[in-house]
């Protein structure tokens, strides 16, 4: 089936609709569901079902669309006189994906390494400031894995545990590696410098998500925070370990490189 020309003076556009917005709050509350009360998810995936239905029907079997009116008249365009440069199979420089290069892997562990130690002083500042004790604050990171340790008493996380300590260095030693590797990988994907999104918006939007879960997965480790502390062990996490991972040398990625290189396979050079 043909669609119809437009009517001069107006221009085709997809047609305004609700639906997908309907969709995201009925995936928003199915999900919400789960830890919250099952009629919830209920409700969710109804509204899921109905906007589903309803987006297909605007789109199959043919999208819907409607005119909208130009305020001027579209301007009339020049033929160029240059010719168009094209592109030969195989060129050694040929259409690139994005980013060109990148930053090795050791940059990345070397990042989380020295944003790992950054945290870990300013951590333990905090708990020899605030809670006169070396300790505290370690089992306190500790208590996200130990149950014993998460319902103790301020005296209790005060005193050296071996397993508070054990544990705590595995935690905070395995999270430090994956967002340095994280780090190193996304970083040469944004503009500006690499510490603006490594040490500012990457510690919000983490803090941030950790403070909406917090209350749901350990309540009484998030009741025991202090989160402008928290706030700034990780800003000082992501600016050391963004500086480290920004300093390091970059490596191309080998999409410039022929196939045969790209795949490890020997040729000969029959001249």
């Amino acid at each position: 089936m043909q669609t119809e020309s437009p009517r001069p003076g107006t221009v085709e556009a997809p047609a305004s609709t609700p639906w997908p917005m309907v969709l995201a709050v009925g995936m928003a509350l199915a999900a919400a569901g789960l830890v919250t009360n099952a009629a919830v998810s209920v409700v969710g995936g109804v509204l899921f079902v109905t906007a589903a239905v309803g987006w297909f029907r605007e789109v199959l079997p043919h999208e819907r669309h409607e005119a909208l009116a130009l305020e001027r008249p579209p301007a009339e365009v020049a033929p160029s006189p240059r010719a168009v440069r094209r592109l030969a199979a195989g060129a050694p420089r040929h259409r690139a994906r994005l980013p060109v290069e990148v930053y090795p892997l050791s940059a990345g562990v070397k990042g989380g390494i020295a944003g790992g130690v950054a945290m870990a002083a300013l951590a333990v500042f905090h708990g020899i400031v605030n809670h006169a004790s070396l300790w505290y604050t370690i089992n306190l990171l500790a208590a996200a894995g130990s149950a014993e340790l998460s319902a103790a008493s301020p005296e209790a996380l005060r005193a050296f545990s071996l397993e508070g300590l054990v544990l705590a260095l595995v935690i905070h030693a395995t999270l430090s590696l994956l967002v340095g590797l994280l780090y190193g990988a996304i970083l040469p994907m944004f503009p500006w410098h690499p510490a603006w999104w490594g040490g500012v918006v990457a510690p919000l939007l983490w803090t941030g998500l950790i403070a909406a879960t917090l209350g749901i997965v350990n309540p009484a480790l998030n009741a025991r925070i202090e989160w402008p502390w928290f706030v700034a062990s990780q800003i000082a996490f992501g600016l050391v370990a963004g500086l480290v991972v920004a300093r390091s040398a970059r490596i191309a990625t080998f999409q410039h490189a022929p196939l045969a290189e790209r795949a490890g396979l020997e040729t000969r050079d029959d001249r």
